[in-house]
């Protein structure tokens, strides 16, 4: 069997990592660097670095930042937030991420992932996807703008979509869940793995290391994104790995 990551995310804001539940209420909660080096030492398999501020404002990459926090890690890094040309992930693989994370300008604009995963490899194109259930339409709908913005994109028309122009993951984080420490949105994340064949990251709802052993036995996705419960020190990755070792899901 595949053995399943866990990523620590970090959303930084004006080069501070902050969180908040379903997107709003954003806290300050420290140093990027800082919490990568603690993630890096805890065994994360993986590290996510959104940088939010860009995506609403529009400022300039955080490339200072990205290269010390890359410089110090021994585990792949992904960075997302507000990278809308070639240019921009050039900047970002050249000052030390492995990979990069599209959202609203994939939306934008689909053939950017084609263009994008020809020029570097599919391996280092992941599509991230704010995904919320729209109850007048009866439908999951992409959102974007910090999760503020429906989109006219069907969620399970999209990862199709994206998978066919060279997307080589997805980043699929269920809004109604995002912070909420309730487990994960199984029944969302099984109906969009049978409609791909690329790998999963969830996002959304892990509050305790056993919510991310029923997301893997329940689902086929092949990693699990946590913040707040371990930005917060109510768990660590060593304990969910634990928790799911015993359970019988296979981890690094």
């Amino acid at each position: 069997m595949i053995k399943k990551r866990i990523i620590p995310c970090l959303d930084v804001k004006d080069g501070r990592v902050v969180k908040g539940i379903q997107f709003k209420g954003l806290r300050d909660i420290g140093n990027p660097v800082d919490y990568a080096l603690y993630y890096n030492d805890q065994g994360a398999d993986e590290l996510v670095f959104l940088d939010i501020s860009r995506t609403e404002a529009g400022h300039d990459l955080v490339l200072d930042v990205i290269q010390e926090t890359a410089a110090k890690l021994f585990i792949p890094l992904t960075v997302g937030g507000g990278i809308s040309t070639l240019d921009d992930i050039s900047q970002l693989l050249n000052h030390g991420a492995d990979k990069v994370s599209l959202n609203s300008s994939a939306l934008k604009n689909p053939q950017f992932i084609k263009e994008a995963s020809n020029k570097f490899g599919s391996q280092c194109i992941c599509i991230a996807i704010d995904s919320n259930y729209d109850s007048e339409l009866e439908d999951y709908y992409c959102y974007t703008h910090g999760g503020k913005q429906r989109t006219n994109k069907r969620v399970y028309d999209w990862v199709q979509e994206v998978e066919t122009l060279g997307a080589g993951e997805l980043l699929i984080t269920s809004m109604t869940h995002d912070g909420m420490k309730q487990g994960f949105d199984v029944t969302h994340l099984h109906e969009i793995e049978q409609r791909v064949n690329i790998p999963i990251i969830a996002s959304g709802g892990g509050g305790k290391p056993s919510h991310f052993v029923d997301l893997f036995k329940q689902t086929d996705v092949s990693a699990g994104l946590a913040a707040s419960i371990l930005h917060d020190k109510e768990t660590t990755v060593d304990e969910i790995k634990t928790c799911m070792s015993e359970g019988g899901i296979p981890v690094r």
